[in-house]
Parts: structure tokens; C-alpha cells; sequence
């Protein structure tokens, strides 16, 4: 969707060097080096700031802009996937990310691109595919990804951008007046477990019937698909989540069977953005298929949460914001990937923001090691 849009400091970052590859990332093709920062300052009890970049902002690569990164994921070590949220006639695409930390600053790099092309071979663009949440399959030979328009997920081979199938998608999660779901708030997240078997698609906004609370929650749903990796997969079960008043659900990662994390975001003219982060308990969740409306259904239903860290709480770490923003560090963060594990039984996480294509939103790179 698119908005106005020291762990002792030596031994996390030596972590976070030997977790990510050896070598420095190349240079981005065109476009002037960002800066970077680093940090070992608390966000929460349960969340550490290691740093960020700003290089990918406003360059381009291979001719296309390196701009509307909508999501994440890591592929392997010092490597990752960004999907573009495109506009208009640009054509959809996914851009390799190289990731590396180098004399304790966090580094990235474009490496590659492929276009995303339907099934006759003729690219996607911003007409028909609004990218949103992305999953790297068996390495990253085969990706998913999400569009808002319908909505839709698609199975793409990574090598030629070619469409090879897509999931189905209940008729009520259509776009009204086909379906049930707001324009621009359908599928914003993808997320996939661990061994390939469960598949999570967030909604960012309600159904029609299930509204807001009088708190100004939305009450959205998570849909969970069954199945394997490059192989069909089938809705198992939806399940009911109540982001933070007025703030809408852009993301989700898998822990494990019992627990998710999700990035909550919105953003307010003449303030900036708000960017949460929680954990997401599974533990006896309810099935809420059946459900025809979620307005009268009872809290019980709804998963539970808790509030890893608000991102607006971490040091600045030298970062500079080109509009308000509570804290320099924020800006349109619509991307999160869980990586490596760290000493102390801590995860690295990863945070990406969204420019929108505009000149007052900077394309930014964060890294975090977090308590799960």
C-alpha cells in the first residue's frame, strides 16, 4: 500500500558479520552511496538496534528505479529478495539483494533483477500488480508473490520472471464489488513457515462486515494456506487479528508452529510514521471461517500479541529524515524478514522502508537482533 507517503557492540555485530557473507556488497550501478549507521542501543527490553543504510535510496539499477521495495526475504546467507510495489506502466519486478557488514556498518547492494512477466510472457505492471509480500521458495529458485489488486499469489520461477501458477483465493477476499475487502488493503503480507507447509496471507484491512472496533481497530484477517514448497496449496483456516488503533498490518514473519511476528505501521501528515512490531501467539487460535462478520465476535477469537519494540523507541544512530518524523530513524516501513540466530538466543531481524517513489521518503535498510 502506498503512504505519504552495546548485546556488547563488538560481539553482536561480530555476530551479525559472520551470519551475513564474507565479502563487501558491490556498489549499486548508478545513483550516489547513502549513509549508514550503527548502534548498539536498546529498543526494548527484547530488541537491539544494530544499524542501518540508506544506499539504495533514490539509485537505479539495470535502468529501472530501486524504489517501492514492499518486501523482503532472505534467500541465504548475505542474500535477499526485494519486491517493488510499482506504479502505473513500470513493470513488476524483484531486485537480489547482497548484504554484508563491513568494519561493523551494515552494507546492501542490488546484484540482480528479474521481471515478473504472466504467463504469455508479457511483463506485469503497476495496472495489474501492486507487489506487496513476497516468499522465496527451495533457495529462492521460485518465489511468491502477493498483489493487491485482486488480490492475488503468484508462483513465479525466479530465472525468467515467468508466472507458473497461482493459490487460490476465497471469492469473499475479493476487491468489492466482486468480494468483500477495501480497495488497497487486501493481501500486504506473505509469510511462510520454516518447512514450507504453512503459508500466512495478512489482510492490512477489514472485510467489509467485520469493520472497526469503536477503538478505531480494524478487525482483520489472517488466512492460513496448507500445502509444500513449489507444490499446491490450499486455505486451511483464517484467523482474526486486531492491529493497534488506527494503524494497519503491512507484514508478518513465521517463528515457528505457535508464533508469528508482525509489523503494524500508519502514518500521520505534519507527525510521520508509527512502526510496531509484535509477537503473535498461535497457541489455541481459533478458526474463524465460518464466521460471516468478526463485529460481534468475542476477544477470545482474536490472536494474541505483544509489543516487541516501537521502532520510533530505538537510537537515531545518525539517521536524518527528509520530512517530520517522531524520530529521524523512521520512515515507511513495510518490509521485515527474520534471519539468522544470534548468541544469546537472540534473531536477527530485518526492516526495510518504502519511498513510494517520492522525494520526501528515503528507501532504508534496518537491523535489529531481537528476543522471540
Amino acid at each position: 500500500m502506498r503512504w505519504q507517503t552495546p548485546l556488547a557492540a563488538a560481539a553482536v555485530l561480530a555476530a551479525l558479520t559472520t551470519s551475513l557473507t564474507a565479502a563487501a556488497a558491490a556498489p549499486v550501478p548508478t545513483g550516489a552511496d547513502g549513509g549508514s549507521g550503527v548502534s548498539g542501543g536498546s529498543c526494548s527490553p527484547d530488541a537491539r538496534f544494530l544499524g542501518f543504510s540508506d544506499s539504495l535510496d533514490k539509485t537505479s539499477y539495470a535502468g529501472q528505479p530501486v524504489a517501492g521495495l514492499s518486501a523482503l526475504a532472505l534467500t541465504r546467507p548475505g542474500q535477499a529478495l526485494a519486491l517493488v510495489d510499482n506504479v502505473r506502466t513500470t513493470p513488476a519486478r524483484v531486485f537480489g539483494l547482497e548484504l554484508s557488514s563491513k568494519r561493523g556498518k551494515l552494507q546492501v547492494a542490488v546484484d540482480s533483477m528479474t521481471i515478473l512477466r504472466r504467463p504469455d510472457g508479457t511483463p506485469y505492471n503497476g495496472t495489474d500488480f501492486d507487489g506487496e509480500g513476497l516468499v522465496a521458495e527451495r533457495g529462492g529458485r521460485t518465489i511468491l508473490a502477493s498483489s493487491e489488486v485482486e488480490p492475488s499469489i503468484r508462483r513465479f520461477r525466479l530465472a525468467d520472471g515467468k508466472q507458473l501458477s497461482s493459490l487460490p483465493v476465497p471469492a469473499r477476499f475479493q476487491v468489492a464489488p466482486a468480494g468483500e475487502a477495501g480497495n488497497n488493503a487486501t493481501f500486504e503480507s506473505l509469510a511462510v513457515s520454516p518447512d514450507g507447509h504453512s503459508l500466512y496471507a495478512g489482510m492490512e484491512g477489514p472485510l467489509a462486515p467485520d469493520g472497526t472496533d469503536a477503538q478505531g481497530s480494524s478487525r482483520n484477517r489472517i488466512l492460513r494456506y496448507a500445502g509444500r514448497p513449489g507444490g499446491g496449496y490450499a486455505v486451511a483456516a483464517q484467523y482474526a487479528y486486531k492491529p493497534d488503533p488506527g494503524l494497519s498490518l503491512v507484514e508478518l514473519a513465521v517463528v515457528d508452529r505457535d508464533e508469528l511476528v508482525s509489523l503494524e505501521r500508519t502514518y500521520t501528515p505534519g507527525v510521520g510514521n508509527t512502526i510496531r512490531v509484535f509477537t503473535v501467539s498461535l497457541r489455541r487460535a481459533t478458526d474463524v471461517s465460518r464466521q460471516a462478520s468478526l463485529a460481534d465476535a468475542p476477544d477470545r477469537v482474536f490472536l494474541r500479541k505483544k509489543l516487541l519494540f516501537d521502532l520510533a523507541d530505538c537510537p537515531p544512530s545518525g539517521a536524518t529524515a527528509k520530512q517530520p518524523q517522531p524520530n529521524p530513524l523512521l520512515d515507511n516501513v513495510e518490509a521485515l524478514a527474520l534471519g539468522a540466530r544470534l548468541p544469546g538466543g537472540r534473531r536477527h531481524l530485518y526492516l526495510l522502508s518504502d519511498d513510494n517513489n517520492g522525494a520526501t521518503q528515503t528507501t532504508r535498510l534496518y537491523s535489529l537482533a531481537v528476543r522471540l
